[in-house]
C-alpha cells in the first residue's frame, strides 16, 4: 500500500471560516505576535493570552470541516495516509482522517506550565488560577514561538517514507515545517495546492513538483479523485 503524506496549513481551515494568522485580515492585526504566541507574552499577561485562545476555541466549535477535509479522508480507503498539519484545529479529525500529526499543538487540549507533554481535553475556557493535577497553571496546548516542536521528528520520519506528498494551503515559509518537503526521497511526486503558491527553496528545486493554484475545496477533491482512480 502506497503511503501519502499530506502537509496542511491555514488555507485549508480558512475555507471553514477559521481566521488565519498571517493573511491581511488575520488575527495578528489586533495582537502583537509576541503577546499572544510566546512564553514571554504569557508571562507578561496570562489572562489576555488565555482569553485570546478561549475565543479561538469557542469559534472552532462553531465551524465544520469542508470538502477538502472530507476528500482527504477518502484516501484512507486505498492508501496509507499521514496528515502533518500546522493547524491547531480538529477539522481533519472531524472530516474523517485518522492519522494526524499536529506540529503546533491542539486547541482542544490544555497542559500544565510545568509539563509540556501531559495533556488534558479542553472544550471550554481556561481560566487564570485553574491548575493541572501537578499544581501548575493550565495553558493552551500550543507550540508558541521560541518553543521546541516536539512532533517534528515524527513528521520528518513520515515524509522520508512517503511515496506521494501533497502540500495544501500552506505558505511553506515557516520553519521547521517548511523544510519537510526537502526530506522526501528522490523522485517522490509533490503536489502543491494553494490559490497563491509560494515556492520555498526545497520546492523550487524539486523536479517532481506539480502546482495547482486553486483553493483547497476545489483543488483537493480533484487531486484525490485522480489518486483514487490511479490506485
Amino acid at each position: 500500500m502506497k503511503h501519502i503524506v499530506v502537509l496542511t496549513g491555514a488555507g485549508i481551515s480558512a475555507e471553514s471560516g477559521i481566521q488565519t494568522f498571517r493573511d491581511a485580515d488575520g488575527l495578528w492585526e489586533n495582537h502583537n505576535v509576541q503577546d499572544v504566541a510566546s512564553p514571554e507574552g504569557f508571562q507578561r499577561d496570562p489572562e489576555m493570552v488565555l482569553r485570546f485562545y478561549n475565543e479561538r476555541r469557542q469559534q472552532l466549535l462553531t465551524v465544520e470541516p469542508n470538502a477538502a477535509h472530507f476528500a482527504l479522508a477518502k484516501l484512507e480507503k486505498v492508501y496509507k495516509v499521514t496528515i502533518i498539519t500546522q493547524n491547531i484545529d480538529d477539522l481533519h479529525e472531524r472530516g474523517g482522517s485518522t492519522n494526524i500529526i499536529h506540529l503546533h499543538g491542539e486547541l482542544l487540549k490544555s497542559r500544565s506550565v510545568k509539563n509540556p507533554t501531559k495533556t488534558y481535553e479542553c472544550r471550554g475556557d481556561i481560566k487564570l488560577g485553574e491548575k493541572a493535577p501537578d499544581g501548575g497553571q493550565l495553558r493552551p496546548f500550543i507550540v508558541w514561538f521560541g518553543e521546541s516542536v516536539p512532533m517534528i521528528s515524527d513528521a520528518a520520519a513520515a515524509v522520508q517514507k512517503a511515496d506521494i506528498i501533497l502540500v495544501i494551503g500552506s505558505s511553506m515559509q515557516v520553519y521547521p515545517a517548511a523544510g519537510l518537503v526537502g526530506l522526501a526521497r528522490g523522485g517522490v511526486p509533490v503536489t502543491y495546492i494553494d490559490p497563491k503558491p509560494a515556492l520555498n527553496y526545497e520546492m523550487k528545486i524539486n523536479k517532481n513538483l506539480t502546482v495547482i493554484a486553486e483553493r483547497a475545496t476545489i483543488g483537493v477533491p480533484e487531486v484525490v479523485e485522480k489518486l483514487l482512480l490511479s490506485a
